[in-house]
C-alpha cells in the first residue's frame, strides 16, 4: 500500500477528530442548560469519532510492516481519543457499569447507550460516503467487501475471548481511576493495543458493542444471533460480572 494512501487516511482521521472537537465545544456552550440533550449529543459525537476513525483504521491493517504499523496506529489514536473525549465512555459497557452501581440513572444511561448506537450507524454511513469518493488507495474496493468475518474461531471461543477482554478492560478502568489522567490515557491505550495484538486475529478484540456494530454491520445482518451473542452479550456480561465483584464481593472481603 502506498505511503500517500496512508497519509490521506491519517489526514481524514485528523479532520474527523478536529471537527468532532469543535462540535463538542459548541454543544457545551449552546446547550449548557439542556442537560439531557447536551449529554446525548456529546456522547453521540464522541462515539462517532471513535467509530469513524476505527472504520478507517481497519482498512490500514495490511500496511507493512505488519503488525507493527497497525498496532502503532491503534496505540496512537487510542491516546488521541482519550485526550480529546474526556467525560464520554463511547462504549455501552462503560455506561452499564455506573448504572449497575447507581452512579448513573437508568434513564440517563439508556440515553447515552442510545446515543452510542446512533453514532455507530452515522459513522458507518459517513465512512461509506467517504469511501465511495475513493480519495485514497485503502478506499478502493472497501464498499464491496461485505462481511469481513472477524470471527476466526468457534463461536464459543469467540464468546469467551470477548467476555474475558471486557472483564480485563473494565477491571483496569476501575483500578486506574486514581491515576493521573495524563498517565492513565497511556496505560489504557497500552492495554487496548495489547488486547488487539492478543486477540485481534481471532475476534477483532473489540469489546465494545456499538463499535462492533459500526465495524461489521453486514455480519450482523447475515448472522445476527451469532454476532449479537459474541459482540453484544459477551462484553456486557463481562462488565456486569466486574461491577458485581467490585461493588458486592470485594467490599465484603476487604
Amino acid at each position: 500500500m502506498a505511503v500517500g494512501g496512508v497519509g490521506t487516511s491519517l489526514l481524514l482521521m485528523a479532520g474527523i477528530v478536529v471537527t468532532v472537537g469543535l462540535c463538542r465545544r459548541l454543544t457545551r456552550r449552546r446547550l449548557r442548560t439542556r442537560q439531557r440533550l447536551c449529554a446525548f449529543l456529546l456522547e453521540m459525537l464522541s462515539t462517532f469519532q471513535i467509530c469513524a476513525c476505527t472504520n478507517e483504521l481497519a482498512l490500514l491493517g495490511n500496511v507493512e510492516p505488519k503488525p507493527h504499523t497497525a498496532l502503532t496506529l491503534t496505540y496512537g489514536f487510542t491516546v488521541l481519543h482519550g485526550l480529546t473525549l474526556t467525560g464520554s465512555t463511547c462504549n455501552p459497557c462503560g455506561t452499564l457499569q455506573p448504572m449497575w452501581g447507581g452512579g448513573t440513572s437508568v434513564k440517563m444511561g439508556g440515553l447515552k447507550i442510545g446515543a452510542q448506537f446512533v453514532a455507530a450507524v452515522l459513522a458507518r454511513v459517513f465512512m461509506y460516503f467517504i469511501w465511495r469518493l475513493e480519495m485514497a488507495e485503502p478506499h478502493f474496493g472497501a464498499l464491496s467487501q461485505g462481511c469481513s468475518n472477524p470471527m476466526q474461531t468457534t463461536e464459543a471461543q469467540a464468546f469467551c475471548i470477548e467476555l474475558l477482554f471486557s472483564v480485563v478492560f473494565q477491571l483496569t478502568v476501575l483500578r486506574v481511576e486514581s491515576v493521573n489522567p495524563k498517565y492513565r490515557v497511556h496505560l489504557m491505550a497500552l492495554l487496548i493495543t495489547m488486547l488487539v495484538y492478543a486477540g485481534g486475529n481471532l475476534t477483532g478484540a473489540i469489546f465494545n458493542p456499538a463499535l462492533a456494530f459500526s465495524l461489521h454491520p453486514n455480519c450482523f445482518y447475515d448472522k445476527f444471533l451469532s454476532y449479537s451473542l459474541v459482540y453484544w452479550i459477551a462484553p456486557c456480561l463481562g462488565t456486569i460480572l466486574v461491577a458485581f465483584i467490585w461493588d458486592e464481593i470485594l467490599p465484603r472481603i476487604s
